[in-house]
């Protein structure tokens, strides 16, 4: 007879979807995110939930004032990230500016969605574009 090992393997997670066109759909998005990442089995790092909403919340900011004026958030999750993937219309891919410290005209979110997700991955040209940022769910060494 052989010794078995036995691990949990969870169904991944329904991926969730939501699609906005005004600033006040950005609250409802990191809200949203908020709740999504709590609800995951086995829980995430603690600070998963709170950095992942920050990122949507620069994305969904981003799409709005540069990608179209509206967009779709899908959050999905593997055992091993959580994603967010920013749809817009716009084919134009993101790009840093010079951040505005005076007039306050922004210029600090893509640096920073770059800076706090693991990996960011933008997809060659389409109609539109879709931004994907995914955090790993346990943080290692060195990670944001």
């Amino acid at each position: 007879m052989t010794d078995t090992d036995l691990t949990r393997t969870d169904p991944p997670r329904a991926p969730l979807l939501l699609e906005g066109d005004s600033s006040a759909g950005i609250a409802r998005a990191r809200d949203l995110t908020r709740a999504f990442v709590d609800g995951l089995d086995p829980a995430p790092a603690a600070e998963t939930a709170d950095i992942l909403a920050l990122v949507v919340s620069e994305l969904t900011t981003n799409a709005l004032r540069h990608g179209g004026g509206r967009y779709t958030l899908e959050l999905t999750a593997t055992s091993e990230v959580v994603d967010a993937a920013v749809s817009d219309p716009s084919p134009a891919p993101p790009r840093e500016r010079i951040p505005d410290l005076m007039g306050g005209t922004g210029g600090f979110g893509w640096p920073m969605v770059r800076r706090l997700a693991g990996r960011v991955v933008v997809p060659g040209p389409g109609r539109g574009k879709t931004v994907h940022a995914r955090l790993p769910r346990w943080p290692g060494p060195g990670d944001a």
